[in-house]
């Protein structure tokens, strides 16, 4: 009976010890929107299952949706630098003034193909925005496609947006409202359908990815979007605490970083950005009130308005020693140049 003990004892020991070597290293993943959104089930599953895939199950990414592990969207980066979680995807203009020049993606009117924007922005990142993100070990950098209005009542000339109160998504988003005479109101996405349903908000500005899962074609008939380049992009971090990091083992690092960067960046981007026609679709199915300024127009009655926030955005970047108009002159040559057109083997 010793023996037969003894036996067992052993063939549990080698199973937990396989187990252990199967899986070496666990960690999470914390973002703030529903799980069946696009950008986790389409970017973030996809990014963790690869990871999962090519270390044959050594690394483990739980992925947490809807800040299911606390805290507030604006507190995302915090935990990832803090290790309340190892991995964040979050929006940086969710903290204002912590990575400041990855503001010039964020420019009206500056950005008008995602996947461009976001090999431009990895590239950007890799040159000179290491710094502003030393706190984090940075997986991927990319924006959404095209920002637009959401609201109550039609939006075609910046007069239109007088007396509203409109959810900005970001610090650029909300001096361009103030511009057209509405009040920003600053909330992490997941609030909106509240704010929209009660009239604390009488439109929105996001992109028409994330329409679907927030339910805004049910609480807005209008919707404005803009041809040739966008009102508004944002931009986004896939980041990983420093010390995670640094405690996985090089092979694991390895395959990590294979899974990360610039293809990811691109594949991010665009992948988000194609998903804006579907949700684009059910608005226009709903019988809703789709608005498209062109060009031209967006040029004569839009541009004075945007104007001065490249100006005052310039004048900021130079009081921090920062070039400003080089930064827009570099975004503008690699979006029109090696990063147009950019795809992703991934």
């Amino acid at each position: 009976m010793f023996h037969t003990k003894t036996a067992l004892g052993a063939a549990a020991l080698a199973l937990s010890a396989t187990g252990a070597l199967a899986q070496d290293v666990t960690l999470n993943l914390h973002q703030f929107l529903p799980a069946q959104a696009v950008v986790p089930a389409k970017i973030l599953d996809v990014w963790a299952d690869k990871v999962e895939a090519a270390s044959d199950g050594r690394i483990k990414v739980e992925r947490f949706a809807s800040m299911a592990l606390g805290g507030a969207p604006p507190e995302l980066m915090d935990q990832a630098i803090d290790g309340v979680a190892d991995i964040v995807w979050t929006v940086v203009g969710y903290t204002p003034g912590r990575f400041p020049t990855t503001e010039v993606f964020e420019l009206p009117f500056m950005v008008e193909d995602a996947s461009a924007a976001s090999c431009a922005y990895w590239t950007m990142y890799e040159a000179h925005m290491q710094e502003e993100f030393a706190d984090v070990h940075v997986l991927g950098t990319w924006v959404h496609g095209p920002g637009m209005f959401h609201t109550a009542d039609p939006v075609e000339v910046p007069a239109d947006l007088e007396g509203m109160k409109i959810r900005g998504g970001s610090r650029l988003v909300n001096q361009l409202l103030e511009r057209g005479g509405a009040t920003p109101v600053g909330m992490p996405v997941p609030a909106v359908p509240e704010a929209l349903s009660k009239g604390v908000i009488d439109g929105t500005t996001i992109p028409w990815e994330v329409t679907t899962a927030l339910k805004i074609p049910e609480l807005v008939e209008n919707h404005t979007e803009f041809e040739g380049p966008a009102l508004y992009n944002l931009t986004f971090v896939l980041a990983m605490n420093n010390d995670s990091y640094a405690a996985m083992p090089a092979d694991l690092q390895a395959i990590m970083d294979a899974n990360s960067g610039l293809e990811f960046s691109i594949f991010a981007g665009t992948t988000q950005e194609a998903a804006d026609a579907p949700a684009r679709a059910i608005a226009d199915e709903a019988g809703n009130n789709i608005i498209t300024i062109d060009a031209e127009t967006a040029a004569s009655d839009w541009s004075p308005v945007v104007q001065p926030i490249y100006t005052d955005w310039i004048a900021e970047m130079s009081e921090q020693g920062r070039d400003g108009q080089a930064l827009i002159d570099e975004a503008r040559a690699l979006m029109s140049g090696s990063c147009a057109g950019a795809t992703a083997d991934y």
